[in-house]
Formats: structure tokens, sequence, C-alpha cells
């Protein structure tokens, strides 16, 4: 039997295996430490969700072309040198189960890869005259990092509100998504009001997928699995915790703070932390704001046209929000 994944992209599998050799293509470098270190990177590669946004994408409302593999490569080589980047920031030795590109080559050489990857990015834009290409990735790139820097402001603190929660999520998630459905509807055609309404399925959607990755670090006995409480030890302030700390007392606020500032490696502790939320109403909470957003980004679809691309669309929508892990 086949994966999900393998069924929701079936409309464009062809292009998507076409898309690995491009992509490879397009990290070469004649420096061979480098194409050593691209190697390893290409090899570790995910199930390439982002790329399947931008494909579905760009069918639903024409025809793939050359245009659209470079939208799906930019994405790619963009994110990839935010990770990499990523990993040296939070040093981070594991990326995927497999070790980062910091733990095997060190800081200074993982920066210049990072680096690296997105010259790659932005030449491969220039040389083939991809300027509307370029903005809306350089846009998503630079509300990205406000969000992972508005998130670090915030940390220290631990006094996020929901809307500045959201404003996180929408920047450091969402945005991303948005501009793999974006760019792919660009690439096919220049129509406006399309590539306005694929970036608002993405923004839903993306921000479903992010209030799902909170709710993996509460547990749950019917499809999230055993807690994890690895975001309760990195700090992060995710939406079951915020609407915990909101509808809790003083006294039960202070208590649960104190925990996450000064004894967050202590399991005992975190899982209080996690009872604390469960019990207050977090998950249940979050589990309904999630299934909003997945019903308005169902609503935002409605303006795509009606092909097996945008079916394939609406199913990697459940998929985001109904995965495992």
């Amino acid at each position: 039997m086949s994966k999900p994944v393998d069924d929701i992209k079936l409309p464009v599998a062809q292009h998507m295996e076409a898309f690995e050799e491009k992509f490879k293509g397009a990290m070469k470098s004649s420096v061979p430490l480098l194409d050593k270190i691209t190697n390893y990177i290409v090899k570790r590669k995910g199930k390439q969700i982002r790329p399947m946004f931008t494909f579905l994408a760009a069918k639903s409302f024409g025809e793939i072309n050359e245009s659209t593999y470079r939208a799906a490569a930019l994405i790619e080589l963009l994110h990839t040198a935010t990770l990499v980047h990523d990993d040296v920031v939070d040093d981070s030795n594991e990326r995927r189960s497999f070790f980062s590109v910091n733990a095997l080559w060190k800081n200074k050489i993982a920066v210049l890869i990072g680096d690296f990857l997105l010259s790659k990015g932005l030449l491969l834009s220039i040389e083939n005259n991809d300027f509307h290409l370029l903005k809306i990735l350089s846009n998503a790139v630079r509300e990205m990092s406000e969000g992972e820097l508005l998130q670090i402001e915030k940390a220290r603190r631990l006094d996020i509100s929901e809307e500045i929660y959201f404003d996180i999520i929408t920047k450091k998630t969402a945005t991303l998504i948005a501009a793999c459905c974006a760019a792919g509807v660009a690439s096919v055609c220049n129509d406006e009001k399309s590539i306005n309404a694929a970036k608002e399925f993405g923004t839903l959607t993306g921000i479903a997928f992010q209030i799902k990755d909170d709710l993996f670090d509460f547990g749950s006995d019917d499809n999230i699995g055993k807690p994890t409480g690895i975001d309760i030890k990195e700090k992060k302030m995710t939406l079951p915790l915020i609407y915990a700390l909101n509808n809790s007392t003083w006294l039960e606020k202070r208590k649960i703070i104190t925990i996450i500032k000064n004894h967050n490696e202590e399991s005992e502790k975190v899982n209080q932390v996690i009872k604390f939320v469960i019990d207050k109403g977090g998950v249940k909470y979050a589990t309904t704001i999630m299934n909003n957003y997945k019903q308005k980004a169902l609503q935002a679809l409605e303006q795509f046209p009606e092909n097996e691309s945008k079916q394939s669309l609406k199913k990697l929508l459940t998929y985001a929000i109904e995965r495992k892990k």
C-alpha cells in the first residue's frame, strides 16, 4: 500500500521526480568540499512537502514549465539555507535523525554553506529573469527572520499573547508555505487574483500545520502519541500553553512559568506542565482552533479551478493536520 504522500502527489509525481535531478544540478559547485556537503544535504531530504505545494498549486492554474521547477528549486535552496543557519544558531547536532552540517563540519563551514545556498537561489532567479518569483521568496525570508527574532525576544519574558503567537507562526511557518503556493501559481500565470488566492490558502494551511506541531508536545490518547515536552524544554510558548496560562490563577501561572524558566530540563517538572496544560483544556482549545484554520483554508481553496491538483491540495491540507509526526 502506498503512503498517503504518494497518493497526494500523483498529479505531479512525474514532475517531482524530474525536480530531484534539477535540484541536484542547482546545487552543483566546482569546489569539492561544497559538493560533498550539498550531496549530504540532498540525501537527507524529507517528504518534499514544499515542492509538492509548489507543483500542485502551479498545476491547479496552468501547465508546469521550467519556471515552476526554478520556483521549487529557489524555495528549497533558500529554505535549506535557513535550516543550516538555524542549526548553528540553536547549536543543534541533529536534523531529522541525521547529523546537522555544523555537527559534521563545524559552525564556520555551516554558515558559509548557508550563504552559498542563498546565493545559488538568488542567481538562479536573476539569470532567468524570474524577478517576480524572487520578490515572493525574498519577502518570505524577511518575514521568517522577523518571526524568529520576535520569538526569541518574547521567549525571554514568556509573555506571549495569542495575538503575538499568531504573528510569530504566520511569519515563521505559514509565510514559507504561502510562498510555495504563490510562487507555483506565479510560474504559470500572471493573474494577481489567482496568486493571492494561492497565498491565502498557503498561509491558512501553514498556521494549521504549526498548531499541529504544537500539539505533538502534549500528546493525546487518540492521534498524537506520547507527549514529548520538547517545546517546554526550549521555553517555546505554544498555543495550548498560552491558553492554559490565560485560564489559570495568578499562583498557578507563576508556578508554571517558574518551571519553564528554571526547571525545564527536569522530566518530572516538564510532565507537570504537560498535565497542567491538558487539565486546563489547552490541547482541546488548540485542536479546535487548528480545525477552524483548516476550514478557512478549504474556503480559500474554493477559489481554485476544479481539477485533480486542487483535490490533492485538499488532501495535503488534511495530511498536514492528521500526520503522526
